[in-house]
């Protein structure tokens, strides 16, 4: 008879279990205290069905049976009182998560059921790095709009010119094909870091050697060193890695260019390369003066120069260099920084040995 009894308890249990199973799935998209309520429901209902179907196999009756089904009863009305006022508080405390959601600047209410708690905490880190990076893409786009302006203003002034018979120098036509060149630099830039930011830096790795990626940028690097009258100087050290030959040489040869740029005449850059702490690296020092402590953290932001001013340089530089070698850098799974040294700063790139 026990075995009975449990078998119909357990059968009646199983199709309430299912009948919830169901209406949960046909209301999937209502809110989380109504899924609490079917829970409950379904639990209790459960449970009366159980001591029903035993009372009824036990044979109970009167008021023996009248006092079982009262406590079961004040139980169900129990449980679903408590199960009434979770999902109050849930469905409470949901709404004042969605209304901070909407309310701008977003700030996370506190004291939120742990779950909720951890997700309001989240979507605030998520709002402030958007907030932060919305407002690097408008000084960029401030920024480059102004280094934009400038050259072409020059250049319709000396096309103008030329065009209506004013000047006949040859120099103003050398002059427009420099400024055309400096403004394609510019958009190539802009494009390498649009693929950068995108993920969209597509890297062929091959085993390369650091000593020979020092060679190949002192030589690139020569005819600008001259013109601006730096010593350039390398101490490399064999250094084997799996790289893209092409990406990792052009954000050596940026934070080179960036070196020479910043380094007096009379000055030296100097490259070095090695083995430290069981990673390879790559290091620039320069003669700059030092960086600001409050400029440390900016200098790899995009068209951060280091001044507020944005007047054009003969050179081209955009501001962009830096943060394009950080992407790279980056994309080889490896770490980029810069530290004030000597009589300059020091950049050092780290990355995984082969």
């Amino acid at each position: 008879m026990t075995a009975l009894s449990v078998l119909v308890a357990a059968g009646l249990g199983l199709l309430v279990a299912m009948a919830g199973i169901g209406v949960l799935r046909w209301r999937r998209a209502r809110s989380i205290g109504a899924m609490l309520a079917v829970v409950v429901v379904a639990a209790v209902a459960a449970t009366l069905a159980g001591v029903v179907a035993i009372t009824i196999d036990m044979v109970i009756e009167g008021r023996a049976r009248d006092v079982v089904l009262a406590v079961v009863g004040v139980g169900a009305l129990v449980g679903l009182g408590v199960a009434y006022v979770v999902a109050r508080r849930v469905v409470r405390e949901s709404r004042r998560l969605v209304e901070a959601v909407r309310s701008a600047p977003f700030i996370a209410p506190q004291g939120l059921p742990t779950e909720l708690q951890t997700i309001a905490n989240t979507l605030e880190e998520a709002y402030a790095r958007e907030q932060a990076l919305e407002g690097a893409r408008r000084e960029l786009v401030a920024w480059v709009s102004h280094d934009l302006r400038t050259p072409l203003a020059g250049m319709r002034a000396m096309a103008e010119a030329l065009e209506d018979g004013v000047v006949t120098d040859r120099r103003y036509v050398s002059r427009i094909r420099h400024e055309v060149e400096r403004l394609s630099l510019m958009v190539d830039d802009l494009f390498e870091l649009s693929r950068i930011h995108a993920g969209a830096l597509r890297l062929s790795r091959s085993r390369i050697g650091l000593a020979d990626l020092v060679a190949d940028t002192l030589a690139g690097a020569e005819a600008l060193a001259a013109a601006k009258g730096v010593r350039l100087a390398a101490s490399a050290a064999p250094a084997p890695v799996e790289a893209d030959a092409g990406a990792l040489g052009r954000a050596l040869a940026n934070l080179v260019v960036n070196a020479i740029r910043h380094t007096p005449s009379d000055g030296t850059v100097t490259l070095t390369s090695g083995v430290l702490d069981g990673t390879a690296y790559l290091a620039v020092a320069d003669g700059c003066g030092g960086i600001p402590a409050a400029d440390l953290d900016r200098v790899f932001d995009v068209a951060f120069r280091g001044e507020a001013a944005r007047t054009p340089s003969s050179d081209g530089g955009a501001g962009l260099g830096l943060a394009i070698a950080q992407g790279i850098v980056e994309a080889h799974d490896g770490m980029i920084g810069v530290v004030n040294s000597g009589p300059g700063c020091r950049f050092e790139i780290r990355l995984p040995l082969a």
